[in-house]
């Protein structure tokens, strides 16, 4: 007999979640996390009474009821409603796209002066088969929504030209002929008083958790210890990227405290031209109108992936997909390891994702 029904890789979202589901079931289980605390890249911490969000901003939305009664179990949640603005050369725009942005930047007032607006522009710019990202956003919104408020943001995130990223990495853009800034159409949306490590905190109450272990450090020895392994890393470093690295894009977060009660207004303004280095500065306490003497902000600078930085999000293009497919086959031959998680699935996953996928993967393995 093992010591361990499940040893979980992992002590975030995903981890979280099924070691209370496997333990509500009666199965013993062992979370190991190789930074020094829970809650993964939803991790708050309390800097000046504020919960900053150490690893960029996280506001949990969802339309699939079962999951916000789910996290509502550990959490109260408040009445956040995100509704970022942008910031190009000094002008503020309303994001979504919606009229308030339309009027800011035409002077339409109507919905149909707006769609009018739109339309002309795309029929200026209008191309058959778009080859690339700039063509394919064009098509969607024209050229001044695109320029101002698409092209910069885009292309500093990925770290590519427009012209360079492949059009299917934009699908669409939502545009909005309504004077609503409410960025998720979602039905429930907010974010846990007190911050996300609480909420993991009471996901995990009753089961054991090492931090600053790392998995891969002593995988036989773990292994030996579990009937199964939840592995939530890099499915590529899992296997010594055997077939080659995964691309990733990265984040770098620099984080002050101001003298100051209020420095931008807002919790999320996002700096859309491409000159200015960073996509977007936070400012922590307007998660939860906080009325603190001082403030938090953090300013966010996406960058090139490498050994040892944190991955944030896959690079999603034919070649990734093609080498991922190759570890998926290997991880399948894996008989006593689970795969799980934006990193060990190769996939950008939203909270209430990753949510629905644990809870659908820890009782495949429970009943199965």
């Amino acid at each position: 007999m093992k010591e361990y029904d499940f040893i979980i890789a992992g002590a975030g979202l995903f981890g979280a979640v099924f070691a209370r589901e496997a333990k509500q079931a009666g199965k013993k289980c062992l979370v190991i996390e190789k930074r020094d605390h829970i809650a993964g890249n939803i991790y708050t911490k309390d800097v000046e009474g504020i919960q900053v969000h150490e690893y960029g901003a996280h506001i949990f939305h969802t339309s699939n009821r079962e999951v916000w009664e789910y996290v509502s179990q550990f959490a109260e949640f408040n009445r956040y409603t995100n509704s970022p603005v942008a910031n190009y050369q000094g002008e503020m725009y309303n994001l979504p796209f919606n009229m308030n942005t339309f009027h800011k930047l035409w002077g339409v007032v109507t919905p149909q002066e707006a769609k009018d607006k739109i339309e002309g522009q795309k029929r200026e710019c209008t191309v058959e088969s778009p080859k690339n990202l700039e063509e394919q956003a064009l098509n969607l919104v024209g050229r001044d929504v695109y320029e101002k408020l698409v092209k910069g943001y885009t292309e500093k995130q990925w770290g590519r030209r427009a012209t360079e990223l492949p059009a299917f990495i934009i699908k669409r853009l939502p545009v909005r002929f309504t004077y609503d800034n409410n960025y998720f159409d979602d039905d429930y949306q907010g974010i846990p008083i007190g911050g996300y490590t609480k909420m993991v905190e009471r996901m995990l109450e009753g089961t054991e958790v090492r931090l600053g272990e790392n998995f891969l450090d002593s995988q036989e020895y773990y292994k030996g210890m579990a009937e199964k392994v939840v592995y939530t890393g890099m499915i590529d470093e899992y296997f010594n990227y055997c077939f080659g690295e995964l691309e990733y894009r990265s984040l770098r977060f620099e984080t002050e405290v101001l003298d100051e009660e209020n420095y931008q207004g807002n919790a999320v303004v996002n700096y859309t031209e491409y000159e200015v280095p960073y996509t977007r500065v936070i400012e922590h306490k307007h998660f939860e109108y906080g009325k603190q003497p001082k403030t938090v902000i953090t300013r966010e600078y996406p960058k090139e992936w490498n050994k040892g930085d944190e991955p944030y999000y896959p690079m999603n293009d034919d070649q990734n997909a093609a080498l991922y497919a190759r570890y998926l086959e290997a991880a399948q031959k894996e008989g006593n390891v689970v795969f799980g998680g934006r990193l060990g699935q190769y996939r950008y996953f939203d909270m209430d994702d990753t949510v629905e996928a644990a809870l659908a993967c820890v009782r495949e393995q429970i009943q199965g």
